[in-house]
């Protein structure tokens, strides 16, 4: 990727995933541009060095912030209506799509379905089973029509479920949150947050518009396992095992085990040559291991 301070990254909804990936290309001489829904994340933003805006379903943004910039990244979940970016601001988005070199979508691994641990790829029907997996289903359809109508250099990204410092197994068993989930069969798909980062980056050296990426480690696995692992590496006794118990759940938690499957990354590997930083949740874990609030353990 060149590196030059011509190339702009936006994101809409700069959060957990973009900061990390923005702090990466401010090291690389990019300036990195995002949205926040409000003006005290707007700020904090600012704090950390990121040229900041608000922007929600009553405050759009003017056009001309997307003059001079060449990369997107739409990290907003959609809403009922579909894609709040989408709405508002597609148009202005793909009357530019001469000047953009890379748009990211990140969408989930939902969008998939349940299919009862079997295995997905990229190739594999869109048949989500949850109403949050079918309003992503709907969110890539109006991204890809720009990339259909205007060349707009759309890519997909299809997420597992996203781990790193401060959001991870270790830190929930150190403050006696997490729990041991018991559904025969179940598998998730994960993936650290410095592989996503690295995977859009290796996206953005080698763009191919209108592609779907999964972006996940090579194991999906239970999520009991990853809980005990934590607790080994903490040295700690795992919590007790219960038996999956629809409800005793959030709403959240029921969308996730409402589907079991293994994600296949090897697109993302044959096509863009990526190597993860964390091939499984064991590396991402040990490497987390250093920053975890220790003086939490054994506390309630």
């Amino acid at each position: 990727m060149e590196q030059n301070r011509v190339n702009h990254l936006f994101i809409f909804g700069l959060g957990y995933t973009g900061k990390v990936l923005g702090d990466l290309l401010k090291k690389q001489g990019w300036k990195v541009s995002g949205t926040s829904r409000d003006e005290a994340g707007a700020e904090q933003l600012a704090q950390d060095g990121f040229y900041s805006y608000v922007f929600n379903e009553t405050t759009p943004l003017e056009p001309a912030v997307f003059d001079g910039v060449t990369h997107i990244l739409l990290s907003i979940p959609p809403n009922d209506e579909g894609d709040l970016v989408f709405k508002t601001h597609g148009s202005d988005i793909a009357q530019r799509a001469q000047q953009l070199k890379w748009v990211g979508y990140l969408s989930t691994t939902g969008v998939y379905g349940d299919h009862q641990g079997g295995w997905v790829d990229e190739e594999t029907a869109l048949t989500p089973s949850t109403e949050r997996g079918e309003k992503r289903v709907w969110a890539e359809i109006q991204w890809q029509s720009l990339f259909q109508s205007n060349k707009l250099p759309i890519h997909i990204f299809r997420l597992a479920g996203i781990y790193g410092p401060g959001s991870n197994q270790l830190e929930k068993v150190a403050a006696k949150k997490a729990k041991r989930r018991i559904k025969e069969g179940q598998v998730f798909s994960r993936i650290h947050v410095d592989d996503i980062a690295g995977m859009l980056i290796a996206s953005m050296n080698s763009p191919h518009a209108g592609e779907a990426y999964n972006i996940c480690d090579d194991e999906a696995a239970p999520p009991q396992d990853v809980v005990t692992y934590a607790a080994q590496l903490l040295g700690v006794d795992p919590p007790q095992e219960i038996l999956f118990n629809p409800d005793d759940m959030t709403p959240m938690g029921l969308s996730f085990f409402a589907e079991s499957k293994r994600v296949s990354n090897e697109k993302i590997k044959r096509d863009l040559g990526y190597t993860l930083k964390y091939p499984t949740y064991r590396e991402g874990l040990k490497a987390l291991l250093p920053s975890v609030g220790k003086s939490t353990i054994g506390k309630g």
